[in-house]
C-alpha cells in the first residue's frame, strides 16, 4: 500500500451518500420537531389532546381505556418512555377526579408489566412533574411519566454531548406495545 491510497480510499468513501467513515453517527430523526419548536403545531392546540384522533400509523398511543389512555413520549428519556394522560384537559393531579386516577394507577401498573415482557425493563422511574417550575414540558395536560430503565442504559452522551442513543424506533415500540396491550386484554 502507498501512502496515497488511504486518501483515495476516503476519497472513495466519501463519493458514496452513507459510505462509513471514522464517526459513528446517532440517527434521531423524530427530534427534529422538538429541534425546530414543534413547527406545524397549530398555536393553542393541545399535542395530549389531539393524539387519539391522529391516524393509527401516524399516532404513538399504544392503548386507549375509559378515563385516560397510554402513548409513547415523542422526546424520550428511554426506548418504551410512555405517558399515560387523561382525556380530559386538566393540568394538575389534584384536578383529576376518581376514576381518572383510578385508571391511571391501572395503566402505570399494566404500563411496568407491559415493558417488562416487552422490552425487558429492569426498573422504572414513574412520576409526573406539576408546573414548569417542577419540569413538567408540557404543564397545561396531565400526564404520567413511566420511563423503563436497564442495568446497562447510563453512559456518558447524555451528561458529555447531551446526546441520548436510542435503539429502538418509536413505530417499533408502539407496534409491539400495542399489541401486547391487545393481548394482555383478551387473557
Amino acid at each position: 500500500m502507498t501512502d496515497d491510497q488511504p486518501d483515495a480510499v476516503l476519497r472513495e468513501a466519501w463519493e458514496v451518500p452513507g459510505a462509513p467513515d471514522s464517526f459513528q453517527r446517532l440517527w434521531v430523526p423524530h427530534r427534529i420537531g422538538y429541534i425546530h419548536g414543534n413547527e406545524g403545531k397549530i398555536p393553542g392546540e393541545c399535542v395530549f389532546c389531539v393524539a387519539t384522533s391522529l391516524p393509527e400509523e401516524e399516532s404513538l398511543v399504544v392503548f386507549e381505556g375509559t378515563h385516560c389512555y397510554v402513548v409513547l413520549n415523542l422526546f424520550p428519556y428511554n426506548p418504551g418512555h410512555l405517558l399515560i394522560c387523561p382525556y380530559r384537559h386538566i393540568g394538575q393531579y389534584d384536578e383529576a377526579n376518581d376514576e381518572e386516577t383510578a385508571e391511571m394507577a391501572v395503566l402505570t401498573k399494566q404500563a411496568m408489566v407491559l415493558l417488562r415482557q416487552v422490552a425487558g425493563a429492569h426498573g422504572f422511574n414513574i412520576g409526573m412533574n406539576q408546573g414548569r417550575i417542577a419540569g413538567a414540558g408540557i404543564e397545561e395536560h396531565l400526564h404520567q411519566h413511566v420511563v423503563p430503565r436497564w442495568g446497562q442504559d447510563s453512559n456518558f452522551f447524555p451528561i458529555i454531548a447531551k446526546t441520548k442513543a436510542m435503539p429502538q424506533l418509536l413505530g417499533d415500540i408502539r407496534d409491539q406495545l400495542r399489541t401486547a396491550w391487545s393481548q394482555s386484554e383478551t387473557k
